[in-house]
């Protein structure tokens, strides 16, 4: 029984590890609340990070700009703002419709 619950301990750790830097996004009403302001841009080349919106959890990778779009704050690993002006933004987006195009720049 003991070794039981220890297997399933270090399962649910190492689950956990995996899926911490997952780009799991929660959109939030409130600026104060979220970890980040965003601006969407209309151009890639505008961005700091180039968005493809997946349907699917386990395509969210760590810097990739592959983002899944969650309805629950504690499922997020990133929670932000969308803001109708850039000069409050902490973050500028563009979003693609082609998962290889989608990336982290470093501006």
């Amino acid at each position: 029984m003991k070794r039981s619950y220890q297997f399933l301990l270090a399962t649910c750790l190492m689950l956990l590890a995996f899926s911490a830097d997952a780009q799991v996004v929660y959109v939030t009403e409130w600026k104060s609340e979220a970890d980040k302001i965003v601006y969407v841009s209309e151009y890639e080349s505008e961005a700091d990070v180039v968005v493809y919106r997946t349907e699917w959890r386990t395509d969210a990778q760590p810097k990739s700009g592959i983002w899944y779009f969650t309805e629950w704050r504690n499922d997020a690993n990133l929670v932000i703002y969308f803001t109708e002006w850039r000069s409050e933004a902490d973050l500028v987006i563009a979003y693609t419709e082609w998962k290889s195009d989608a990336m982290w720049r470093n501006k």
